[in-house]
């Protein structure tokens, strides 16, 4: 026991000489009160007393009595009353001549400090051994005065305070007894921390929405694991929501990270909770007592670093502390019972920008740039992924914004530098080495050769890697390195697939992954292009789109090392689909891979059909026109008459470039020639082109006719019968002859098997036209909307063959309209977006439907 004179200089100073007779006299009252309880005075020095007790029952009962006695002395005068402080703590010392030495002993002088006048504080070891020497006294035959006394006090928590000099927390307790004063300030000492959360070194931007999400289930839920991949900001996110939710718990938020826990999880949580190490006791029963009843959350970072003892200290926590909560943070679930798995999602496009540029801000030594555009371009190429981020705002040092987005295809070799340090965060080979060790066998296999394929794929496609797949899937998508989206589908992250290539690479099983992808690629290609009675199918863009990327991917890999007559099949499943859609540029680098590879000789026939695909996609006259001339050749070293008409029909056939009667002598003769080889389907190209020649004429009684006979030629070609050009070229024929119900039965089943097949740009022709067939059924507003919309939505659109006769039609309606009311139709049509207008086309009414019709008349009688 620790006690001292509150205020005793200013005591001193205002009595004077008579301050020695109050000092003697409390030192009188003292010893005799102590003395009574057994207490063996170590030191005195000016007001304060060291007293030790053989008992904590005994110590607490002299203070009690010593108290009193001192409260009921006869003082010379009321302000003359010394308000003494009093602490006690219980523990072992080593004892040294007269003294002890032991830091228990500065504890207790540091409870005694913490003290008010005429309060007397306990440390919690001592008010527990108070508490069980007097059950047991008590129930007892023994019991004795200080029971007696004992009998009347209570021992008030006042909560946990962190001692001057010591690292760990103490809980103080008032004794309360009958005589005492019980109203005092807070202890006159730092309270005990309410969290050990980290002080961040930069702000936390954006996830909002994730923040309260988050809050709201741990507010719901005692076990909550927060799973992500390595870098998706886990941490950040725990420790935000921790700020906001640290009012509701009054036992406090406290955070230990498993990777760093050198000493054992239980030792971290005690030292993070201010808890003294007990000897001979495991730290977790110090730590669960301690928590038994105290309102609180636990947060557990980094669990994949130790997860058996992760598991292990949630479970104990949670089954012996009743409101005691827990916040896992890792790469994989617990899969403790109870337990609420919240994947981490990536960060909104907005919020990764903001983080962007806020990073790139301090880069940049606190400039601001005036490249948010590049920034935004960036940021969306980093897949929402905070430690990429923070990555690319480092290289902004060194590179702009749009340089360094060009360099994304390999994340790891554009974000990481070879300078970097050995921590998982510091970069993506670190973080995400730090998961793949942590892998089985059969995992670390399937992640490798997912690699290889450019995005989601299904469980059939799993299943295509190798037996035990979805196994291995299972623990891949457990441990966050795979993404299970709608469908489902399983999902590799840039930044993920590029680690594992490298590790492909580095096992020596690149060829033979890549190889595979080929042959699954040859596989659903099949699938989508014969039927099931093993007919071709039309082609569909529609049904291309989810495999052109894999496609694309394989035939990269076919013009480095791979099958070339597999490349070459692919090529041409893909040629529709560049046309389509502006993928010219990606389609020529490609086969100039294949060409380069290819035997003149031996495979002349891969070739010519090389070539014709170069041609279709070459944007410069002299280039296509070379390209075809090579088909030619290579179609005749083959002896294949298909891709020989097919060469020369693309060569000699140009309805803008040469006069009408020479396009119709090169038609004619190409036509004869298919029909000579046994190919007549490769003629179609040339019939169409006839039939388009005579509507330029007005000779549209030819024109329809030889439209008529092309149609089973059309059903014997799957890569045009999806584009339905008989019936548009019918449509349009019909149009010119003003016979409104046929144009319009053409022209909308050739606009719906467009959209139905994917051909955009066909499809925009088709619009144009039906919006001629309301132009010329007297319906002004809806031709000019219509007209405006398929101009505003063709982008990939076929040649502008019938310029001349939309434009014909545009002018009557304007005239018809005036400047005014067709330039706002007009625009109308160009922002309602490509599907609107196609289906405002679709609606519109059929003639024989329309009012004054001769068979709607008839209807209605």
């Amino acid at each position: 026991m620790f006690t001292d004179i509150e205020g005793s200089t200013r005591l001193a100073r205002m009595l004077g000489d008579t301050y020695r007779a109050v000092l003697n006299a409390h030192r009188s009252v003292l010893r005799a009160a102590l003395s009574d309880f057994g207490g063996v005075e170590l030191l005195t020095e000016g007001d304060s007393f060291f007293v030790a007790f053989a008992s904590a029952d005994t110590a607490l009962a002299a203070c009690v009595e010593a108290q009193r006695r001192l409260d009921a002395y006869d003082w010379p005068r009321p302000d003359a009353v010394p308000k003494v402080r009093m602490g006690l703590h219980t523990g072992r010392a080593t004892p040294i001549g007269t003294e002890y030495a032991s830091a228990e002993v500065h504890r207790a002088a540091r409870v005694s400090a913490a003290a008010h006048g005429g309060q007397v504080l306990c440390s919690e070891a001592t008010a527990l051994a108070v508490t069980a020497t007097y059950a047991t006294a008590t129930h007892g035959r023994g019991a004795t005065a200080a029971a007696a006394t004992l009998a009347t006090v209570d021992l008030l928590d006042l909560g946990a305070f962190r001692l001057r000099g010591f690292d760990d927390d103490e809980r103080i307790f008032q004794v309360v007894a009958p005589g005492l004063e019980r109203d005092f300030p807070r202890p006159r000492t730092a309270e005990a921390p309410r969290h050990n959360l980290p002080a961040q070194h930069s702000a936390f931007v954006g996830r909002q929405a994730e923040v309260s999400e988050l809050a709201e289930l741990i507010s719901r839920h005692r076990l909550v694991s927060v799973v992500g991949a390595g870098g998706a900001g886990k941490t950040r996110l725990s420790l935000a929501v921790a700020e906001q939710v640290i009012d509701a718990y009054p036992g406090g938020v406290w955070t230990i990270d498993a990777a760093s826990a050198a000493g054992g999880l239980p030792t971290a949580l005690a030292a993070a909770l201010g808890l003294r190490p007990e000897p001979g006791r495991p730290a977790i029963e110090t730590v669960v007592e301690q928590c038994a009843e105290r309102r609180m959350l636990v947060i557990l970072q980094t669990c994949d670093a130790a997860p058996a003892l992760t598991v292990a200290l949630a479970h104990r926590l949670l089954a012996r502390c009743r409101r005691l909560d827990v916040l896992a943070t890792g790469r994989a679930p617990l899969g403790l019972p109870g337990e609420t798995v919240w994947r981490i999602p990536p960060m909104l496009p907005a919020d990764a920008f903001a983080l962007l540029k806020e990073r790139a801000m301090a880069a940049r030594g606190g400039r601001r740039g005036d490249d948010d555009e590049q920034l935004a371009r960036l940021a969306a190429r980093l897949e929402g992924s905070p430690l990429a981020i923070e990555l690319a705002a480092t290289r902004l040092r060194l590179l702009p914004a749009d340089l360094l987005a060009r360099r994304l295809d390999d994340p790891i070799g554009a974000l990481d530098s070879d300078a970097c340090g050995e921590g998982r965060h510091d970069s993506l080979r670190n973080n995400l080495e730090w998961s793949y060790r942590s892998l089985g066998s059969g995992a670390a296999e399937l992640l490798r050769r997912l690699a290889v394929f450019a995005g989601p794929v299904d469980l059939a496609t799993v299943d295509w890697c190798g037996e035990g797949a979805l196994s291995a899937l299972s623990e891949l998508a457990e441990k966050s390195l795979i993404e299970v989206a709608p469908g489902p589908r399983y999902r590799m992250s840039d930044h993920v697939r590029s680690y594992a290539l490298r590790r492909l690479a580095a096992a020596g099983d690149e060829p033979a992954a890549r190889d595979r992808h080929l042959a699954w690629s040859l596989e659903t290609l099949k699938a989508i292009a014969v039927d099931v009675d093993g007919q071709p199918r039309t082609v569909s863009l529609t049904d291309l789109g989810p495999y052109v990327a894999e496609w694309e991917t394989a035939l990269r890999w076919v013009s480095e090392r791979g099958d070339l007559r597999a490349g070459l099949c692919l090529a041409g499943a893909l040629n529709p689909w560049w046309r389509e859609h502006g993928g010219a540029t990606a389609g020529l680098g490609l086969l100039a891979g294949l060409y380069e590879r290819a035997d003149e000789q031996e495979q002349a026939a891969e070739l010519a059909q090389a070539y014709l695909i170069h041609a279709d996609l070459a944007d410069d006259p002299a280039e296509r026109d070379d390209f075809l001339r090579r088909a030619e050749r290579a179609a005749r070293r083959a002896a294949d008459p298909a891709l020989l008409v097919r060469a020369l029909g693309s060569r000699r056939i140009r309805l803008d470039e040469h006069s009408e009667e020479a396009t119709e002598n090169s038609c004619r003769s190409v036509i004869a020639e298919a029909e000579r080889a046994g190919v007549a389907t490769e003629s179609l190209p040339a019939v169409l082109a006839l039939a388009e020649l005579f509507w330029r004429r007005g000779a549209l009684t030819e024109a329809a006719d030889l439209l008529g006979a092309a149609r089973q030629l059309e059903a014997g070609r799957p890569e045009d019968r999806g584009r339905r050009a008989v019936d548009w070229l019918l449509g349009m024929v019909a149009l010119r002859r003003g016979d409104l119900v046929a144009a319009h039965d053409h022209l909308v089943v050739a606009l719906r098997s467009r959209l139905r097949h994917g051909f955009r740009g066909a499809a925009a022709d088709a619009v144009a036209a039906i919006a001629a067939r309301c132009a010329l059924g007297g319906d002004a507003v809806s031709a000019t909307v219509l007209f405006g919309g398929a101009e505003a939505a063709r982008g990939a659109r076929r040649t502008e063959s019938f310029g001349a006769f939309w434009s014909e039609q545009q002018t009557a309606l304007r005239v018809a309209l005036g400047d005014a009311a067709f330039d706002a139709a007009y625009a109308d049509g160009a922002n309602l977006g490509f599907d609107r207008i196609v289906a405002l086309a679709l609606a519109v009414e059929h003639p024989d439907l329309e009012d004054g019709a001769a068979r709607f008349a008839q209807i209605a009688r």
